[in-house]
C-alpha cells in the first residue's frame, strides 16, 4: 500500500472518530440540556426529531451530491455542517432558546446523514485500490469515538462542567481534525462519469440497483444488522432497568459494555474477514447476537442477561461495514450501490427503534425485541448474499480486476 493511500486510510479513521466523539457528546449531555431548557420528556421527544429529520434528509440527498461532486466535497461540507450544528446546540444550550437548539439538531444530523454516505463511499474506494480490509476498522474507530465521547460526557458531568462549555471544547476538536484530515482526501473519487446529463445519469443507475436482486438481500442484513444495533442504542439501559430490574447505573454499565464490544468486534473483525471469508463472518455474527438476544429475552438472571449484551454487541458489529463493502464491489456504480444499502441501514437504524417503544408499550420490551432476534437470525440466512467474485479470489484478484475498471470521473477522462 502506498504512502497516499496510507494517509488516505489515516485520514478517514479520523473523520469516523470525529463523528462518534460528537454523537456522544451530545448523547450524554441530552439529560443536562432537557433540565436546562424545561422541558418535559414529551417535548424533549419533540426536540429530538430535529435530529431524525436532518439525519434522513442528509442520508436522502447524498447520494446525488457524491455523484454530482465526489466524496470530498461531500465529506467537507457534511463535517462543517454537523460542527456548525453542534456548534447552534451549544449556543441554544446557553441562551436557553428551545427553538435553538431544535434547528442545531436539525444541522448536526443533516450534516451526519450527508458525510456519512459520502466517507463511507470513500471508504469502499480505498478497499479496492489498497486491496486491503478497511470499513470495519472505520466503523470501529466511530464505535472508539462514541466511547471516548461518552467518557469525557460522563466526566464533565460529574465535575459540574456547563453543557455549552463542554460542548464547545467539542466543536473545536472536531473542527481540528477536520482540518488535519481533509487534505488526504482525493478529489474525483465517487463522481459519475457519464456523456448524458447529470440527473439521468443518476436516475437510471438508481433504477438499476433497485432491480439488483443480490444488491436488495444486502440491503436486508444491513436493516437487520442496523436495527440490531438501534435498538440496543435507544432502549438497552431501560430493556436492563424495566425488563430485568437492574437500578440506572447497572443499566448505563450495560449499555457501556455494548458499545466496548461493538469496538472490539469492529478493530478484530479484519482479522478474521481475510481468514474466514465475508459469508463465514457475517453468519457467525448474526447467529453470535441472536443468541445474545436470545438470552437477554428469556433469561430471568439479570447478571446472565447483562454478560449476554455482549454477545449481542459483538453480533451487531461487523454487519453494517461488511455489508456498504459488498455493496461497493456488487456491480458496477459504486456510489448508488452503497448509497443504497446506506440509506436502507439508517433508516432501519432510525426508524425501527421508535417502533420498538410502541411495541414494548404495549407487550414489554423484552418481548418487543423477539422482532430484532427474528431480523437477525434472518440476516444469518442471507449471509452468502455478501460474497462477490473479486472477495471469494482474495485480495490479490480483486485488485487485479479492479485496477481496469475506473470509478471515478478523474480515473475516466484519464
Amino acid at each position: 500500500m502506498d504512502q497516499a493511500v496510507r494517509r488516505r486510510r489515516h485520514a478517514l479513521f479520523l473523520l469516523f472518530l470525529l463523528a462518534g466523539i460528537a454523537m456522544s457528546s451530545w448523547v450524554t449531555r441530552t439529560p443536562a440540556i432537557r433540565d436546562r431548557l424545561e422541558l418535559s420528556t414529551a417535548h424533549m421527544g419533540l426536540v429530538l426529531f430535529g435530529l431524525s429529520l436532518g439525519s434522513m434528509a442528509g442520508i436522502s440527498c447524498s447520494g446525488r451530491l457524491v455523484s454530482r461532486f465526489g466524496t470530498r466535497p461531500v465529506i467537507v461540507w457534511g463535517t462543517w455542517l454537523l460542527i456548525a450544528g453542534l456548534a447552534t446546540i451549544c449556543w441554544g444550550s446557553g441562551a436557553t432558546s428551545v427553538p435553538t437548539v431544535t434547528t442545531g439538531l436539525c444541522a448536526f444530523g443533516a450534516g451526519l446523514g450527508v458525510s456519512d454516505v459520502a466517507v463511507n463511499v470513500d471508504g469502499t474506494d480505498v478497499e479496492r485500490v489498497g486491496g486491503k480490509t478497511t470499513l470495519p476498522a472505520l466503523h470501529g474507530c466511530f464505535s472508539l469515538g462514541t466511547v471516548l465521547g461518552a467518557g469525557a460526557g460522563m466526566t464533565a458531568t460529574a465535575a459540574g462542567i456547563p453543557v455549552h462549555w463542554h460542548l464547545a471544547a467539542v466543536v473545536l476538536l472536531a473542527a481540528g481534525l477536520l482540518l488535519h484530515a481533509v487534505h488526504a482526501i482525493p478529489e474525483g473519487t465517487g463522481r459519475a462519469a457519464a456523456e448524458e446529463p447529470h440527473d439521468a445519469y443518476v436516475d437510471k443507475h438508481r433504477r438499476a440497483v433497485w432491480k439488483d436482486g443480490r444488491l436488495l438481500l444486502i440491503g436486508a442484513i444491513v436493516m437487520a444488522m442496523a436495527l440490531a444495533e438501534g435498538s440496543a442504542n435507544d432502549w438497552l439501559p431501560l430493556l436492563m432497568v424495566d425488563g430485568h430490574g437492574m437500578d440506572a447505573t447497572a443499566g448505563s454499565l450495560v449499555y457501556a459494555g455494548f458499545a466496548a464490544a461493538m469496538t472490539l468486534g469492529r478493530f478484530a473483525g479484519t482479522f478474521f474477514l481475510d481468514r474466514f471469508g465475508r459469508t463465514v463472518v457475517v453468519r457467525a455474527s448474526a447467529l453470535s447476537g441472536a443468541l445474545g438476544l436470545l438470552i437477554v429475552i428469556v433469561s430471568d438472571n439479570a447478571v446472565l442477561a447483562g454478560a449476554a449484551v455482549l454477545l449481542w454487541g459483538l453480533g451487531a458489529s461487523l454487519g453494517f461495514p461488511l455489508a456498504l463493502s459488498a455493496a461497493g464491489e456488487s456491480g458496477p456504480d459504486q456510489t448508488a450501490r452503497v448509497s443504497l444499502v446506506a440509506v436502507i441501514g439508517y433508516v432501519a437504524f432510525l426508524v425501527g427503534p421508535p417502533g420498538l417503544g410502541f411495541l414494548g408499550g404495549h407487550f414489554g420490551l423484552r418481548a418487543a425485541m423477539l422482532v430484532v432476534l427474528a431480523c437477525v437470525v434472518c440476516a444469518a440466512f442471507l449471509a452468502p448474499a455478501v460474497e462477490t467474485g473479486a472477495r471469494a479470489e482474495g485480495p490479490a484478484a480483486r485488485r487485479a480486476v479492479d485496477d481496469d475498471v475506473p470509478t471515478t470521473a478523474d480515473e475516466a477522462e484519464a
